[in-house]
């Protein structure tokens, strides 16, 4: 049994690049950067903010989605499996590379779709009440605990 299993939230570096392969296969290639933010240990020593780049390769379905809907400045959530591969460069000197190869991607956002879309409030489905806050903490018996939770 595997464990190899990689999650990722990030924005996308450059549009992804999409080739097909002789056999019609899309395969779709992009760089993903995830921040750690920066903090300050007990100690009072700086951490400095921290960014990673992963590079993303997705395949068949899942690269056309990509070539598609993807562009730079994205947020995408990206959930795969590490790959590593080594190669020799076109200077004869040996490479190492490490990739994500993703199994499943959503859009987080767009800021194509937000400079694009108004700011409006969702819809609720008819039927649906929205829930007073503190409601739940009123109508708890003496003596228990309340969670503020509706349900």
């Amino acid at each position: 049994m595997s464990l190899n299993k990689v999650q990722l939230i990030g924005n996308v570096g450059k549009d992804p690049d999409v080739r097909y392969l002789d056999s019609g296969v899309a395969v779709a290639t992009f760089p993903l950067a995830t921040t750690d933010r920066g903090y300050t240990l007990a100690n009072g020593t700086q951490v400095p903010e921290r960014t990673e780049w992963h590079n993303i390769v997705l395949w068949r379905g899942l690269a056309e989605t990509a070539e598609k809907y993807v562009r730079k400045g994205d947020k995408l959530y990206i959930e795969g499996k590490i790959r590593s591969r080594s190669y020799d460069d076109q200077n004869g000197v040996k490479r190492y590379v490490v990739e994500i190869f993703g199994d499943n991607m959503e859009m987080l956002s767009s800021p194509r779709q937000s400079q694009q879309a108004p700011q409006s409030a969702p819809a609720q489905p008819s039927g649906v009440q929205p829930v007073q806050q503190g409601s739940a903490a009123q109508s708890a018996p003496a003596g228990e605990m309340s969670d503020d939770l509706p349900f």
